[in-house]
């Protein structure tokens, strides 16, 4: 059986996937900021949390970020961009996700397959991003997937077997995008999960280090 860890497992989509992981019979450890005082934004939380923990972890979920600061908005264009905002955004989807990824070489095993699905977001594909805008967002984002890259190749010489990607889940309807409503619609949060977890079970060795929609479509950097 599975020993899966789920960080973020109290908003939408973390939810949805440690639901859908125990579905499908694994035995799930569900962190969050709601229910266990997890901050990623305090290394001290990090490190007591995340070195509590045993393992090992056959599978690893991070779901975790944030839009803008609470009350804020993604910039729309430069002049609304502001230094605090944008340290905040920075703070938790890159710095305090980069602080959760620092203890995976002790919490994957070192024999045998693992894979970590790390959530981040098609808006933070340079190459892909033909709107502009959203400056704090994407960039953050964007330094998130190098950093779920670096962790990949560093991982994988003393991990032979784990497989470390970036996914992006589509637009999932949660609270995280409330507000925003694009032409194609929103995913239920149980569908996402049921993508993700696909993907994940999908990605061989040499795909360690990629960028991958719920679809398992390579997504360009």
């Amino acid at each position: 059986m599975t020993n899966a860890l789920v960080i973020g497992a109290s908003g939408g989509i973390g939810r949805a996937v440690a639901e859908e992981m125990k579905a499908r019979g694994a035995t799930v450890t569900a962190l969050s900021r709601a229910e266990d005082g997890l901050d990623v934004t305090d290394p001290a939380s990090v490190a007591r949390i995340m070195g509590a923990l045993e393992g090992p972890f056959e599978a690893v979920f991070v779901s975790v970020g944030i839009l803008a600061p609470e009350g804020g908005t993604p910039e729309k264009q430069l002049p609304a961009i502001e230094a605090d905002a944008m340290a905040r955004v920075f703070a938790v989807n890159t710095i305090g996700v980069a602080l959760l990824l620092s203890h995976l070489p002790r919490l994957l095993p070192r024999k045998g397959r693992s894979v970590t699905g790390v959530l981040t977001a098609r808006v933070g594909s340079i190459g892909d991003n033909k709107m502009g805008g959203w400056y704090s967002y994407r960039a953050s984002k964007a330094a998130l997937n190098q950093i779920v890259h670096g962790a990949a190749v560093e991982i994988g010489r003393t991990h032979r077997e784990a497989v470390i990607a970036a996914l992006h889940p589509g637009t999932v309807a949660t609270p995280f995008t409330e507000g925003y409503n694009p032409g194609h619609g929103k995913t239920a949060p149980e569908e996402a999960a049921r993508n993700l977890l696909d993907v994940m079970a999908g990605l061989t060795r040499a795909q360690s280090g990629g960028f991958y929609d719920y679809a398992g479509r390579e997504i360009p950097w």
